[in-house]
């Protein structure tokens, strides 16, 4: 078979290829064709720079997640403008220390301290929230306010090693939730407060056995822990029921010194206390809600100063109801929801406002009742105008004022270590009182709120000496100046059908209960200006607050 001839290059047909645009005319050196090893891409690195050197397995983003450790945390990202350097004093107390870092964004607190007590295998989450949780009920069960009872729940768990957590205080109801990472599913532990009681000794054991957890100088293992939480549970009350009851008298008796009563009536204003007293036991070992303890309690008192004005035996019966109303103003309550309400807790602090109105109106109930019979009915001679009569005896109702203060300390379970204090802050308190309202005649809201401010000032400063909660410093001396003339003044008026002077009473006697607890917080707020402030956290605004908008 023949071969075709051979067509030589340059006669070939020539392709479109050829024809185009951009093809080089003849005579024109044709450009080097692309080598297969170069990069062509516009994100080639330039000539002189050495590519990064690949990224380890865990440090990928494809890599399976770990539990985040704060020993072993990666570099952090900073921003261009920079994050202010937060550092805490270990000489601060830990309730400062504690609550600057819980006023912060969960982003900006800092870096955790090293874990004092978690073993290889990593802290123990379901029991250190349990031992969280129960510490934390115990302090708001004792009338604790719900930023101190925060303070406490997150230095325990950091403490064990739980950095990420969170708790969550209401008046009934604590919550604590545990985030070990990002990508980790929260675990979360509640508890409910069903009972409330007043002892003092109780709280002071609780805070000694977070100040241990809390300290490096202290290894407290969870064991130890539990072990200490269950002896501060079983111990007894300072106190047996019989020593309440006759401070519960002598409280009476000495608030009825203060406002002009004598010997005289300061037995019977004791004793009207006292039968006050053993009726509201009946009624709590009987089950009773307390709204029913209060109203039993308050009319005793009220019937013995009706029987006074009766028998017309020339003793004073509004010394006499007024004292027997001293020992049942809820003062510690309403103490710790007004600072509820001032650190932003409103939930926690409408529902104490709503436990101090209930009270009171049981109060109320009470001695209107026995008043209002003894008036309409019997025709008792009892004067309005003599309620709040000022009366100057300087060293009789400073000793009066120190025996209802030591009394009142009684009454709320505290330590005896703590008594001589309360004393003599309660009579620095009516001497405050006394200088202002009666001796220079000025206005008695004012001179109330100055004297609770000393209060809370002193005992917020004892506290922090003692490592301990204040409120054994600064509940029992606010006695001599709780509104008990007032109650009593708007009361009587209601029962002689004085509408409009009763109401501005009782309204009267409000804004002095509230004068009261905005000053003993305004002066524990300003005891931290003469306390080491916790490193440059301090500076730092509490929280950014609502301004109106």
């Amino acid at each position: 078979m023949a071969q075709e001839p051979e067509v030589p290059e340059d006669r070939k047909p020539q392709s479109d290829e050829a024809h185009s645009a951009f093809t080089p005319p003849p005579g024109v050196e044709q450009p080097a064709g692309p080598e297969e090893d170069q990069p062509t891409s516009e994100f080639a690195l330039p000539q002189g720079l050495a590519p990064e050197t690949p990224a380890e397995p865990e440090g990928s983003a494809f890599a399976p997640p770990s539990t985040y450790a704060a020993s072993q945390s990666p570099p952090a990202f900073t921003p261009a403008h920079g994050f202010p350097a937060v550092k805490l004093s270990k000489d601060a107390p830990w309730q400062d220390r504690m609550r600057t870092m819980l006023r912060m964004p969960v982003s900006e607190r800092p870096v955790p301290e090293p874990v004092q007590r978690q073993d290889e295998a990593g802290p123990a989450v379901p029991r250190v929230l349990d031992l969280t949780l129960r510490i934390g009920e115990l302090l708001l069960a004792g009338g604790e306010g719900a930023e101190d009872v925060e303070a406490a729940m997150f230095a325990i768990c950091r403490s064990y090693g739980l950095d990420r957590c969170e708790p969550t205080v209401t008046f009934t109801l604590l919550s604590v939730t545990y985030q070990p990472s990002l990508v980790d599913d929260p675990v979360t532990a509640s508890r409910t407060v069903r009972r409330r009681g007043t002892d003092y000794t109780r709280l002071s054991a609780v805070y000694a056995l977070v100040a241990d957890i809390n300290s490096e100088e202290h290894d407290v293992s969870l064991e130890e822990a539990y072990r200490r939480l269950a002896e501060i549970r079983r111990n007894r009350h300072p106190y047996p029921g019989w020593v309440l009851t006759v401070a519960a008298g002598l409280l009476a008796g000495a608030a009825s010194m203060l406002l002009g009563g004598d010997m005289a009536v300061f037995g019977v204003a004791a004793a009207g206390a006292m039968l006050g007293d053993r009726l509201a036991w009946f009624c709590a070992g009987r089950g009773l809600p307390e709204f029913y303890q209060f109203a039993v309690a308050a009319v005793p008192p009220a019937a013995l100063g009706v029987l006074v004005s009766l028998l017309h035996a020339g003793l004073h019966p509004n010394a006499v109801i007024t004292g027997g109303l001293f020992a049942l103003i809820p003062g510690r309550a309403l103490v710790a929801a007004v600072q509820d309400g001032l650190t932003g807790f409103y939930i926690t602090a409408s529902a104490r406002l709503l436990e101090v109105a209930y009270f009171f109106v049981a109060i109320v109930v009470g001695v209107l009742t026995v008043l209002y019979v003894g008036v309409q009915f019997f025709q008792a001679k009892l004067n309005p105008e003599g309620a709040l009569q000022a009366v100057e005896r300087p060293g009789i109702q400073i000793l009066a004022a120190v025996l209802l203060s030591v009394t009142f300390g009684v009454l709320l379970q505290q330590e005896r270590s703590t008594v001589l204090f309360v004393a003599l802050n309660g009579a620095v308190a009516w001497v405050v009182y006394a200088s202002i309202a009666v001796t220079a005649d000025g206005p008695t809201v004012l001179a109330t709120a100055i004297a609770a401010w000393l209060v809370g000032l002193f005992g917020q400063l004892m506290a922090r000496y003692e490592h301990t909660s204040s409120l054994p410093y600064v509940t029992a001396a606010i006695g001599p100046l709780l509104p008990g003339s007032a109650t009593y003044l708007g009361v009587l008026n209601i029962a002689q059908n004085n509408l409009d002077a009763g109401f501005a009473s009782l309204a009267r006697a409000a804004a002095l209960a509230l004068a009261i607890a905005i000053g003993v917080n305004l002066g524990s707020e300003m005891a931290r200006l003469f306390i080491r402030a916790p490193g440059s956290a301090a500076g730092r605004r509490a929280a950014k607050r609502t301004r109106g908008f």
